[in-house]
């Protein structure tokens, strides 16, 4: 292929597609060098917005600890946001659904319910700090093979089952995790309601450091599987037809989707719409080819999560909002606008 028609009808030749990447990379770096930077600051003229200056860079002073207060979070934000916008689009190419989700086959939910066991059972104060994180990438790990195991037909994960499998786990979950909620007590719930917001303000440098080069590793590995994606969104017979091990295939990528989800979670607690608005939006602007879809999703969803964390730690400074609520302030318009769109899209067709 010598380049791929994007949604607006244009070709989207090879250096086409590495100057999009570029600019994503740009804007990347832009967002990500600007973030910690940016924040709140009260004087005698009250409270207003203000980009820390070059003191920051020194190895002393407020801001230089300011800044070093906020390079976690960022650093976080852009891990968990290029994960669960990577694992989004891996998933869509997957289920051959623009609108299919990480969230949509329960790994969020098994990972939502190992993290409220953990919390009922005071599981921190025997592993620590990280004792939910842990907990709750162990139930991703749980639920991914649970899923497959329910889904799988032969050596396949058809669609059809996969989706149903994970909605019918994602249920039985939250209704779980609801039940143990009701028998907590009030500390235990406030916590458990806390992690599952999804929040970044608390993130601290050694857990970033520790599960960053496996989500990067995990990354990787997927756009690696770009040229497979394309092919299994025209359909298994398609995919097989050229050479592609469906099967294998779809496990491979089932399964490094549904931990990068889990890892993501197990860093920031659940943070919705990011696998989905970001993908969706990008596949509508520069086609359906997954070797350049994939990494700009990455970068895209680094992006928008760096950005709304900045916004959660400041639109109300000095308190702090959970940032999975600004995913979903602004994520569910969005999606609304692109049910919209496809219903509008639909009706057009059917004429």
């Amino acid at each position: 292929m010598s380049g791929f028609i994007s949604a607006r009808g244009r070709r989207l030749t090879p250096k086409r597609m590495l100057a999009v990447l570029a600019i994503c990379v740009l804007v990347f770096a832009i967002v990500c060098f600007i973030a910690p930077l940016f924040g709140v600051a009260y004087d005698r003229s009250g409270r207003h917005f203000e980009l820390l200056g070059p003191s920051a860079f020194t190895t002393d002073g407020e801001a230089h600890t300011i800044l070093w207060v906020r390079i976690p979070r960022v650093l976080a934000a852009m891990v968990v946001g290029g994960a669960l916008a990577g694992a989004g689009c891996a998933l869509q190419a997957l289920l051959r659904n623009p609108l299919a989700d990480p969230f949509t086959l329960g790994i969020s939910s098994g990972s939502s319910l190992a993290a409220v066991v953990a919390i009922r059972l005071g599981i921190e104060g025997a592993l620590g700090d990280n004792g939910v994180g842990i907990a709750a990438l162990v139930g991703a790990m749980g639920t991914l093979l649970l899923v497959s195991r329910l889904a799988q037909i032969g050596k396949q994960l058809p669609p059809a089952t996969l989706v149903l499998a994970g909605v019918t786990v994602s249920m039985w979950c939250s209704a779980a995790s609801v039940l143990i909620q009701y028998t907590s007590d009030f500390s235990e719930v406030s916590h458990m309601l806390r992690w599952m917001m999804g929040s970044l303000d608390s993130i601290r440098l050694d857990p970033v450091r520790y599960i960053s080069p496996w989500i990067l590793a995990g990354l990787v590995v997927l756009c690696a599987y770009g040229r497979e994606l394309n092919a299994l969104a025209a359909g298994p017979e398609a995919a097989a037809s050229v050479g592609v091990s469906v099967a294998r295939t779809q496990l491979v990528v089932f399964g490094l989707a549904s931990l990068l989800v889990g890892a993501a979670i197990a860093l920031a607690g659940p943070i919705g719409f990011i696998g989905l608005i970001v993908p969706h939006t990008l596949r509508a602007l520069l086609g359906p080819d997954h070797r350049v879809l994939l990494p700009a999703s990455i970068l895209g969803g680094a992006i928008l999560l760096v950005v709304c964390d900045t916004i959660a730690r400041t639109i109300v400074a000095p308190a702090q909002l959970p940032t999975g609520a600004v995913t979903a302030v602004l994520g569910g318009p969005l999606f609304v606008a692109i049910l919209i769109r496809q219903k509008q899209r639909a009706a057009m067709w059917g004429r």
